[in-house]
């Protein structure tokens, strides 16, 4: 058994920023046990990541798996990106409550291409392998798969939460989607992974992989869990169907203002999952954010800034300037873009808010006004003024909250 206090010094430093934000470490000592037979052995860690491309546009929320792994490419070891050309085809049902819609395998290769766009702003690429699980499964032989369905029982696919929920109400399973932790885990046999990562709906897929390693003479791969990241509202997990999430390819003065909006008791999650900063620079950000006021401003200010910076570079101070002059100046945009007012007068303002893509709907747009988030000009529209002539609107930016403005124009 290796503990991380038994490290030698720099291997400790390594374990402590690979650890930080874990949500679990399977086995307990797994991951220090890889980092020594790393040393041992001189040669890099293989780190797995699998990956069933959906062509979504990327959030934060999913970087959080890809920024670890790029911690272990910054200490020397190598990520291994297993692309599911195959697995796809069948269907990830981690968390589902029905079975999911297959994708064809030129679907799965046509997305995954946009997505590597996006992957490659986060990973090192001179140290990624990229392979895709069709090589080996397509042809895989029927009596070899079945070689390996003998390493798993149906009893322990029943005890994962999604399929003993659905089981319990009797709603449909099919073959292939059990079929899939198994296929996971035979990717792991391939590739030799020392170390695979993902999200906590991972872990019974993961922990297969152990087990069909173990039983090809492999050693075991280690586990290691990331937590999900709750979104801008603090409150749910980061979501594109909630509106509360950031993505890595928006402006960064949309960044910077949106991570600027999350609650104090958020900033710490954020700094550890989204950041490179070192753990204990995170913990005195998380103390700072604790304590409220100034302190905790200022903690925000500094991982907006971080997060920012790791997807826009040198234009993080340019954001956080931006974001000061709307919002700690009160000064209007320069650059906000035009959109036309519709006909009519008075101007009905929650309808003008949706039109020019301020509010998703007409009751969250009075919510908006009423809270004092609408402004014109700088200046906060009165609470349940949702009229407003036409004339106090032309020429006129109005904005939402702290990020999102329009330069308000007639409509000929």
């Amino acid at each position: 058994m290796s503990e991380p206090s038994t490290l030698p010094d720099d291997l400790r430093d390594a374990y402590e920023v690979l650890a930080s934000g874990a949500a679990q470490i399977l086995p307990a000592d797994g991951l220090a046990e890889r980092l020594l037979a790393a040393r041992r052995e001189q040669r890099a860690l293989r780190v797995k990541l699998g990956i069933d491309p959906s062509g979504s546009e990327l959030t934060l929320g999913h970087a959080v798996v890809l920024r670890k792994l790029r911690q272990f490419q910054d200490f020397g070891h190598t990520a291994v990106l297993v692309v599911g050309g195959f697995t796809g085809q069948v269907g990830d049902p981690s968390g589902r409550t029905a079975t999911r819609v297959a994708q064809s395998a030129d679907e799965v290769i046509s997305n995954a291409r946009g997505y590597f766009d996006q992957l490659m702003q986060i990973l090192d690429p001179a140290r990624a392998e990229v392979v895709n699980n069709a090589e080996w499964l397509a042809t895989m032989q029927l009596g070899e798969l079945l070689g390996y369905t003998r390493q798993l029982t149906v009893a322990q696919l029943l005890e994962r939460d999604d399929f003993a929920r659905r089981f319990a109400a009797q709603q449909p399973i099919t073959l292939s989607e059990f079929f899939y932790p198994l296929l996971q885990g035979i990717d792991s046999v391939e590739i030799r992974a020392d170390i695979e990562i993902g999200g906590t709906d991972q872990t019974f897929n993961n922990l297969v992989g152990r087990e069909l390693q173990r039983s090809r003479g492999q050693s075991a791969q280690a586990v290691l869990t990331v937590p999900l990241l709750v979104g801008t509202d603090g409150v749910e997990k980061m979501g594109k169907s909630l509106g509360n999430y950031v993505a890595i390819g928006e402006p960064a003065a949309e960044q910077f203002g949106k991570l600027m909006s999350i609650p104090d008791a958020a900033v710490e999650q954020y700094a550890r999952l989204c950041t490179s900063l070192h753990p204990r620079e995170v913990d005195g950000l998380g103390a700072d954010a604790a304590a409220g006021g100034v302190a905790a401003n200022r903690a925000k200010r500094r991982m907006a800034r971080e997060v920012v910076s790791l997807y826009h570079g040198s234009a993080a101070a340019a954001a956080e300037e931006r974001f000061d002059a709307l919002f700690s100046r009160n000064e209007v945009p320069e650059d906000a873009p035009v959109h036309a007012v519709p006909d009519g007068d008075p101007v009905h303002l929650p309808a003008l808010l949706v039109s020019a893509g301020l509010a998703a709907s007409s009751s969250a747009a009075r919510r908006d006004i009423d809270a004092g988030a609408v402004r014109i000009d700088g200046v906060a529209v009165l609470a349940r003024r949702y009229d407003v002539p036409l004339a106090e609107l032309i020429g006129r930016v109005l904005a939402t909250g702290k990020r999102r403005a329009v330069r308000l124009t007639g409509s000929d």
